[in-house]
């Protein structure tokens, strides 16, 4: 009895099995999430990918732990064919903010377990670092063993007067890529990002391990640690004001997969030979390579030291080092200005660096205080900053393997921090430039996806979140914020094929596990926080020489004629960790660990004008503007006092010197309603059929805004109280915005997409006349559409009398319908955060 029983449990169970292998070779839809989780108020998108043509109407949320469906939405945004997918579509549950562990179901498909939690990515800037310690050369503490101890003979030493295979110490640094070959301007770059991620985002890291590597505390953040592992071998590859080295071995390296002490293959030993950077063309297998000058690497060089020297403080001798290597290695920059290329003797591979001018303006913006140059050197950084305005990838949506690199023009953020006025401005703008390109092509697809599938396209995908969260921090303008975050969640498997693309992040979820990496093909060593390659587009991969994979492809169903990624051992293309893209991952994990409610907003801008606020907030600011008429001023105030809702009024001078007004005025101010400027005599700013023809001059500007706020300071306004400037007639232009910058104000002007702001209109005016109940129905209709969320709503306080028809007399329906609907109205300074 017992037999058969047990007999019978086996061929269900089988059964099952069996049942569950067709269902999952027959699926044709797929769930694909961030696996690393979502912080609570942060964008949060699935993507429904599917090979049929079906994208499902609504979609739920459900807690893991008691099955209940927690949430349920219809904010899908749908898209067409997309790589493997024939259909596609974003979930958007952005609006859910409850910690927990669900699942996403739709049309009967389930997501992978998400998790929602402010602190999701707590230590993962440290669990990335340890695939730099993992890659350290000389002593591995990995290994607990040495390698390449006998390090290097020098090659193309002529020019700086050293024969050929001279000995140096070169013994250090990182192993570049899971193979053994170490570059000065990678090295250089891994250093810059992880001091930097340490000065930006202190409080992501611990002290677990000591200078070594080794367990222990030593009173240092093993981040700072690691930095200064790279800037002591950058101090080696530099050891004298004339001497610079651009790289320690060459592509002989690829001969087989070994741990790194058997190298061996070089002809002298087991030394590696160490290439001088004589500013000329070098040997490239049958080719050469097309170096022009000294200055891409020296001056990465330079400003790896010079934030050095800064972080170092603790030990002033130390400092004092790292700020004279800064100072010789700009001089060695500017000895022969141009690119230095790396090295190939028996492959056609290199990395082919194109740009030097960014590298020239980072150095620069770092290095004043060093040289001495001071202010001059920031005006030199921003003549180098509008040499290469754009990193040119950004446009082409092409290179060459690492032709413009790094992938982020990384001075550009060091110099504008540093900048004022209309050259913060045109830097802030040059990142603005470069991600609207790569917007217009990631729009078009559920992914979000704009960063073009060449080698090292993970790389490149944390170099643009990187520039989209600079361009929201220098410019308040959130309106990339999703992409960003696409962007971010890209890496961690909201993706084609459903992986992560970081070795065991998140250890619950499906990540990399047979990389191109002797440590793990040989050793089985976990290489934990390594980031890989990533995707390539499938003419590419089919056109590299080498490649061959060694088992069944796991992703074969997710491949298609536009990108590839294989999680096989054979394709050093897209599965190769790298140690500098994870340097940069480093930084990214930082910033997104120290997220604070403050960076999850997502400001929307036009000509320079928050036009709305973060679209995440269930809330909306209501605006009044006023400047000759106040009939609607009481009923307004009564419908608000009703509905407990928060507005802003915006007055020209005119309106706050009326008398009839200030009774008004004093009531609003006393209620908690937010009061603002709206120019004093309501001048037109531009032209109304061409917006860049300025009708005022700067110092017209200047007056008649410092004549609205005395006008002010009668009913206690000042300009820290209400420092929002909403422009007359609503009609504005760059310059205009950039003028309220300089006055100490912040632009806003209203929402597009309702008709609110006709409701000044009479029937005399002909066909721009809009009724209340038209003006009415197209809020609602929007509200129904798109939502309402981050809404800058504009009215006006009265109208001209020929409008017997006033807008206001719905107000008190319109605050109870969005009561009702859920939205908060809040004033602006409380919708944009301050």
């Amino acid at each position: 009895m017992r037999k058969t029983f047990v007999l019978a449990i086996a061929l269900i169970c089988s059964i099952s099995l069996l049942f569950s292998a067709f269902k999952s070779k027959n699926q044709q839809s797929w769930i694909r999430i961030n696996l690393l989780g979502y912080q609570t108020k942060s964008f949060k998108v699935a993507v429904w990918a599917s090979k049929g043509t079906e994208t499902p109407k609504s979609f739920e949320l459900i807690d893991k732990s008691s099955g209940k469906t927690v949430y349920t939405s219809s904010n899908i945004k749908v898209f067409g064919a997309y790589g493997p997918f024939v259909a596609s579509a974003r979930l958007n549950f952005s609006e859910f903010k409850k910690s927990g562990t669900y699942y996403i179901k739709a049309d009967g498909i389930t997501s992978p377990e998400i998790i929602i939690n402010e602190n999701v990515y707590k230590n993962t800037a440290d669990f990335a670092l340890r695939y730099m310690r993992q890659q350290r050369c000389g002593y591995n503490p990995f290994l607990k063993d040495s390698c390449h101890t006998h390090d290097g003979f020098v090659v193309y030493g002529k020019e700086g007067g050293i024969k050929d295979s001279t000995h140096f110490d070169a013994v250090g640094g990182w192993h570049d890529a899971s193979d053994y070959l170490q570059y000065s301007t990678t090295t250089a770059n891994a250093t810059y990002h992880l001091l930097m991620a340490y000065r930006d985002f202190p409080n992501a890291f611990s002290d677990h391990k000591l200078a070594t590597g080794l367990d222990g505390k030593n009173g240092m953040p093993d981040v700072l640690d690691e930095a200064k592992w790279g800037l002591n071998w950058l101090m080696k590859m530099h050891p004298q004001p004339n001497i610079m080295f651009n790289q320690l071995a060459d592509d002989r390296d690829h001969i087989a997969m070994r741990i790194p002490k058997e190298d061996s293959q070089y002809g002298k030993g087991f030394e590696r030979p160490l290439y001088f950077i004589d500013g000329k063309p070098q040997q490239r297998g049958k080719f050469m390579n097309d170096t022009k000058g000294t200055s891409s690497t020296a001056a990465k060089f330079a400003s790896a030291f010079a934030l050095g020297s800064e972080l170092y403080q603790n030990d002033k001798s130390y400092a004092s080092q790292l700020a004279e290597k800064s100072k010789t290695s700009y001089q060695y920059a500017i000895k022969k200005k141009g690119v230095t290329q790396t090295v190939s003797v028996k492959s056609p591979y290199i990395y082919a660096e194109d740009n030097w001018v960014d590298d020239m303006e980072l150095a620069l913006a770092k290095t004043g205080k060093i040289t001495g140059y001071g202010d001059k050197a920031l005006d030199s950084a921003y003549y180098y900053a509008m040499q290469e305005s754009v990193t040119p990838w950004l446009i082409a949506d092409t290179a060459k393997h690492y032709q413009w690199y790094p992938f982020i023009n990384l001075g550009h953020y060091e110099l504008a921090k540093q900048s004022f006025g209309d050259r913060k401005r045109e830097l802030i703008d040059y990142y603005k430039q470069g991600i609207t390109q790569v917007w217009n092509r990631a729009k078009n697809n559920a992914f979000y996806r704009g960063v073009p599938f060449i080698w090292c396209s993970n790389n490149l995908t944390v170099a643009f979140a990187m520039q989209c969260m600079w361009y929201q921090q220098l410019s308040g303008d959130g309106t990339f914020s999703e992409l960003e975050q696409a962007n971010f969640d890209w890496l961690f498997g909201c993706n084609p094929w459903g992986t992560s693309m970081v070795y065991g992040l998140p250890s619950w979820g499906d990540t990399p596990t047979d990389p191109h990496s002797a440590f793990t093909h040989l050793g089985k060593y976990p290489i934990d926080g390594g980031l890989v390659d990533g995707p390539v587009y499938t003419s590419i991969y089919k056109n590299l020489i080498g490649i061959q994979l060694t088992k069944p492809d796991a992703y074969a169903e997710f491949q298609s004629d536009l990108a590839v990624y294989h999680d096989d051992y054979g394709d050093y293309s897209t599965n190769e960790p790298t140690m500098d893209g994870t340097a940069s991952l480093v930084y990214l994990l930082a910033a997104y660990d120290s997220k604070t409610d403050k960076d999850f907003s997502n400001y929307r801008k036009e000509q320079g004008a928050i036009i709305r606020g973060d679209i995440k907030e269930k809330q909306l600011a209501i605006v009044f503007t006023g400047d000759e008429y106040a009939d609607g001023s009481q009923k307004i105030i009564a419908a608000l006092d009703k509905e407990k809702a928060k507005a802003s009024f915006f007055f020209t001078g005119n309106f706050y010197r009326n008398p009839s007004f200030s009774s008004f005025i004093k009531t609003a101010k006393a209620k908690g309603h937010y009061l603002g400027a709206h120019s004093d005599q309501h001048l037109l700013y531009a032209d109304w059929k061409k917006r860049d023809s300025l009708l005022v001059t700067k110092k017209q500007f200047d007056d008649d805004l410092k004549a609205n706020y005395k006008a002010m300071e009668k009913f206690g306004i000042s300009k820290k109280s209400a420092s929002y400037f909403l422009p007359p007639y609503e009609w504005y232009n760059q310059t205009i915005a950039n003028w309220t910058e300089d006055f100490g104000l912040k632009l806003i002007n209203f929402s597009t997409g309702t008709r609110s702001n006709a409701d000044y209109t009479y029937p005399e005016l002909g066909k721009s006349y809009r009724t209340s109940e038209e003006i009415y129905q197209s809020i609602i209709e929007l509200e129904k559409q798109q939502g309402l969320n981050g809404f800058i709503l504009l009215l006006h306080i009265g109208t001209d009398p020929r409008r017997k028809d006033k807008f206001y007399d719905k107000l008190p329906a319109l605050l109870k319908h969005l009561k009702q609907n859920g939205y908060k109205a809040v004033t602006v300074n409380q919708l944009l955060g301050n």
